[in-house]
């Protein structure tokens, strides 16, 4: 039998004007945006669909990624198509919890809110950085930064393509000594801070405040986790895992063949841009693949999974 699953992109996705069409043509998609306005204390259209500098800044990125994927999300469900298992890549993970009944979709939005504000004051700017190495072996590159101190593994996102974390030089020498062990390319990133790394471990722990307010749920369908790539069907763990989610590996290609394994073979990506869609094809040929960034995507999931 088919199994359905949500993925949900990660900061890096988000576009000036996401989400517009389904806060204007829909009422669902507008009572995430406003609610969540109402909950921050500004305009989340505004932050979203306006031209401004705000929308790429750690802060307040995380909570207009995470509204605008939940209200795509809400709109979906609304039209009959429910998923199986859910998982997100890195901040993508709060709305996989949101779509397992495992969060309600504010405490989702007002959390990542505060994740992100205590992501963004972790590292002053420029002390930190990341990269992305292609076409070198995972097990490769964990040999390479084994060796190094003040960088690591950030992402596992498919055969290809690892990104790396740390200390500014440490990842600069880690991109010149990956390339002599034989990577293609290795990218410099334009991010704020050094996310997924150990240098994060002490924002983690303040998150960790955050959510002892935060109800958690047990999950309705399964999700996977980042940290371990492996279902969570219980509430028991879940905050812990999140935790160690802001310092930690994200296992994207493990979850993702996690999944397969248990019988996936249809995603639906939903949320600004195709990363991930991009990600699976490359983990899996077989995979079906769908996305959801405008309103009219909605239609076309629909009819294809009903």
């Amino acid at each position: 039998m088919s199994k359905i699953a949500f993925i949900f992109p990660g900061q890096g996705a988000q576009v000036c004007g996401m989400g517009k069409d389904f806060y204007e043509q829909t009422e669902i998609g507008r009572q995430v945006f406003d609610r969540a306005s109402e909950l921050l204390g500004f305009s989340m259209p505004q932050l979203c669909f306006e031209k401004n500098d705000k929308l790429d800044i750690t802060e307040y990125t995380q909570a207009a990624m995470v509204t605008t994927s939940i209200a795509m999300m809400r709109v979906l469900m609304d039209k009959g198509i429910s998923p199986d298992v859910a998982a997100g890549l890195s901040l993508g993970e709060y709305c996989a919890l949101a779509a397992a009944g495992v969060m309600s979709d504010e405490d989702a939005i007002t959390t990542v809110r505060q994740r992100g504000i205590l992501m963004q004051e972790a590292v002053p700017v420029g002390i930190g950085a990341m990269a992305a190495i292609l076409a070198l072996d995972a097990a490769k590159i964990e040999e390479v930064l084994s060796t190094m101190e003040g960088v690591w593994i950030a992402n596992y996102n498919c055969p290809g393509q690892i990104v790396i974390s740390g200390k500014k030089e440490a990842v600069e020498e880690a991109c010149s000594k990956l390339k002599e062990a034989g990577a293609k390319r290795a990218i410099m990133l334009n991010v704020s801070g050094p996310f997924h790394s150990k240098m994060l471990t002490e924002a983690g722990k303040k998150l960790g405040d955050v959510l002892e307010s935060v109800e958690i749920h047990t999950p309705r369908i399964p999700y996977v986790a980042n940290v371990t790539a492996s279902y969570v069907t219980t509430a028991d763990p879940v905050k812990d895992l999140l935790v160690q989610q802001v310092s930690s590996s994200v296992r994207w290609q493990q979850s993702v063949e996690a999944m397969i394994a248990d019988g996936v073979d249809t995603f639906v990506e939903i949320g600004p841009g195709k990363t991930l869609a991009g990600f699976i094809r490359k983990i899996s040929r077989d995979a079906k693949v769908y996305n959801v960034e405008k309103l009219e995507d909605i239609d076309k999931v629909v009819e294809a999974l009903s």
